[in-house]
């Protein structure tokens, strides 16, 4: 690594540390008022992130005014802000101060105990929705360790403190670039492998299903662990609840694997049901995800750039997978 490398990377590990040491030394809820005032000025200073946010959100709400749509985004950055102001806490963390804010409801929890009864291994599948940091975190300190499929960051000394964080309870890193042989592994031994996919992928890696009514590039990770090891799949995540003044688990229903005897096929049509799962928590949630990111920027060859400042929003469809059988199970 050069100098200019190496300063760089110290500067970013000595920036993150000393924001993390900071806000954790605060009594939780101010650190999380902290957070949510860093996400209030980044909202205000960052334009080229809120540009993007509006650009996604006039491709999944096209019926939203403006006004409507500035609210989400801004709600969106407060929500990102509170998230690191939990995160910075994680170090002193315990199961008891955990339930204080983290409430796992019983009529989803039903659906992991399901799950577990099958015998098979199971994906939590998730998205950048409200606390997915405190989804896995939480879930480790409540019941058992799992899994999580995550691609390093680019820091590497970073990427060494944030996994202290998200480990401290037996949680365990799966890197997503050597990730096939050790997650197939994981999930053939009954394991709990948590999977992020909702952001935009390269079409070597995924393919195009619909997503808010248009074609994004998805990953296939999940639907191809699914069906190499007949796992079972619940969509889950943790959104804040205002009025509990918590985290609230939501899980499920079970995304049943759909067969078609076209390997292909198949990896196409799961991918498109586990997406359209995500679609409905976000739009259950939609104030609470990640609309900063370009979500739509891999598109069909021949189709235009979403994010171009000269692009027109184009009109959603109403897109579903061609399923060969219609008897079959969907999402």
């Amino acid at each position: 690594m050069s100098k200019r490398g190496n300063l760089q990377t110290n500067f970013e590990y000595a920036a993150t540390r000393t924001l993390l040491s900071t806000l954790g030394a605060l009594p939780r809820p101010l650190a999380v008022a902290a957070g949510r005032g860093i996400g209030r000025a980044v909202y205000v200073l960052a334009g080229k992130l809120r540009h993007t946010g509006m650009r996604n959100l006039e491709l999944a709400f096209p019926e939203m005014n403006e006004r409507g749509r500035l609210l989400l985004l801004r709600s969106s950055f407060l929500s990102l802000g509170r998230q690191l102001g939990e995160f910075s806490h994680f170090p002193h963390a315990t199961a008891e101060s955990l339930r204080a804010y983290v409430e796992y409801d019983s009529h989803d929890v039903k659906y992991i105990d399901e799950a577990k009864a099958r015998g098979k291994g199971v994906i939590f599948l998730t998205s950048h929705l409200g606390a997915w940091e405190i989804l896995s975190f939480a879930h480790s300190a409540f019941y058992e360790p799992l899994s999580f499929m995550m691609r390093p960051l680019d820091n590497d000394r970073v990427e060494e403190l944030v996994e202290s964080y998200r480990t401290r309870f037996g949680n365990k890193p799966v890197d997503k670039k050597a990730a096939a042989r050790t997650a197939l592994r994981l999930l053939r031994d009954g394991g709990t492998l948590g999977i992020l996919a909702d952001l935009n992928t390269q079409p070597r890696e995924g393919v195009f299903v619909p997503f808010f009514g248009h074609l994004a590039c998805t990953t296939t990770g999940a639907a191809v662990l699914a069906l190499r090891t007949d796992a079972t799949v619940i969509p889950v995540c943790a959104p804040w609840n205002e009025e509990r003044g918590r985290y609230v688990f939501r899980g499920g229903p079970i995304v049943e694997l759909v067969r078609t005897g076209d390997s292909e096929r198949d990896i196409e049509v799961n991918t498109a049901n586990f997406t359209a799962a995500i679609e409905r928590q976000i739009r259950s949630f939609p104030d609470q995800w990640l609309w900063i990111h370009k979500r739509w920027k891999t598109r069909p060859q021949g189709e235009p750039d979403f994010y171009s400042d000269t692009s027109r929003i184009p009109h959603a469809q109403k897109l579903t997978p061609h399923i060969p059988n219609q008897d079959l199970p969907q999402a």
